[in-house]
């Protein structure tokens, strides 16, 4: 806790010394679990909040679970606004880009309370900006998720061998606390909570930590250049590659990034003429990987990138090669790591969360 501080800082450091045994982690959290009969709204994002069931409806005989556990129809709710809703926990989830700030609210108390979870650096998450994990939840309950198989599984279990070395710090994240002087004023609870998310971003590294294993500003470095598309089937000149998601991670194979969970990643998205600086960078040796929205492939810079503290590493022009055969016949979809446009058909409304039922699909 700081001084004058409005919540509380949290953060793990994991270490396997080389005389232990080998061991599998599969996930890592940190969860917290709120008065039910204080919070019971849930806010994720800008469209994705609402008031909340509690955590007794889920079970029977006012619950029954569907095909899986987490998925609840509510069959007999305490609140009769979310009859006939299916809850479920994974509906919730966000992609680690997008999961900075979420958390809830007690909007029945005459001075409404905020309790949030504000990720201001997903370094130390595993699976790079497009893992998706849960956030929050009926219960209610709110997580920081640092290791997770959601939506991946084993592939992206942490695993150590007999007598390997790790040790990797988890966090900081921020808990934060606010209240509002005016009743039923939740948005801006909200907007206060995003506010002091991006306040939080700004800070980071941080320099509180009394942790050495916590890298500060004066022990990272950073790593610039520019990344180019070559392919003559779309263009005769080499193309910026606008937009594109550009890391640091361990070093591996194209795209080993999205399931790599020992190490740190550190993540940027290019300019409109394809150049890019990745900042604030731990010291330590890496690949740097990325993938181009409308481009088929991953790339990878074979040379490992080494960076100390307080280095400015630039890379130059780099040229990503997409794999070809010929020139593109048809395609489904667009290759951009996300599956946004393709068709989801309407759900079956005995099924639904009301929530997500006009939300652009």
């Amino acid at each position: 806790m700081l001084k004058g501080s409005s919540g509380f800082y949290c953060y793990a450091i994991f270490e396997h010394t080389s005389n232990w045994p080998a061991m599998n982690i599969s996930e890592a959290r940190l969860a917290f679990k709120l008065n039910t009969d204080k919070f019971n709204y849930m806010a994720i994002s800008d469209d994705i909040q609402r008031y909340m069931p509690s955590a007794a409806d889920r079970d029977e005989p006012r619950g029954t679970a569907l095909a899986y556990k987490e998925a609840v129809l509510l069959v007999n709710p305490e609140e009769p606004q979310f009859k006939g809703e299916v809850d479920d926990k994974y509906q919730y989830s966000l992609d680690n880009k997008d999961n900075v700030v979420h958390g809830w609210i007690s909007s029945n108390h005459p001075n409404p309370m905020g309790f949030w979870v504000i990720t201001p650096s997903n370094e130390f998450k595993s699976g790079g900006p497009m893992k998706r994990e849960l956030t929050s939840h009926v219960g209610p309950t709110s997580l920081t998720m640092f290791l997770g198989t959601h939506y991946i599984g084993d592939d992206i279990v942490l695993n150590i061998g007999g007598g390997e070395y790790w040790k990797k710090v988890l966090g900081p994240v921020f808990i934060y606390l606010n209240s509002s002087p005016k009743h039923g004023d939740l948005r801006a609870l909200w907007q206060d909570a995003k506010a002091q998310a991006q306040t939080e971003v700004s800070k980071w590294p941080y320099s509180f930590p009394k942790s050495p294993d916590f890298a500060k500003a004066g022990k990272r470095g950073s790593v610039t250049g520019r990344l180019m598309v070559r392919d003559r089937f779309m263009r005769k000149d080499d193309m910026p590659t606008r937009m594109a998601y550009i890391g640091l991670a361990a070093p591996g194979q194209p795209g080993s990034w999205a399931t790599e969970c020992k190490g740190y990643q550190f993540w940027t998205t290019a300019t409109s003429c394809g150049s890019f600086t990745i900042g604030n960078v731990r010291a330590g040796v890496y690949n740097l990987y990325a993938w181009v929205p409308g481009v088929l492939g991953d790339y990878m810079y074979t040379c490992a990138v080494t960076v100390t503290p307080g280095c400015a590493i630039d890379l130059g022009d780099l040229v990503f090669l997409p794999p070809r055969s010929g020139p593109t016949l048809w395609e489904i979809g667009v290759p951009d790591g996300t599956a946004a446009e393709f068709f989801i058909p309407d759900v079956d409304p005995r099924y639904a969360n009301r929530l997500f039922l006009h939300r652009e699909k």
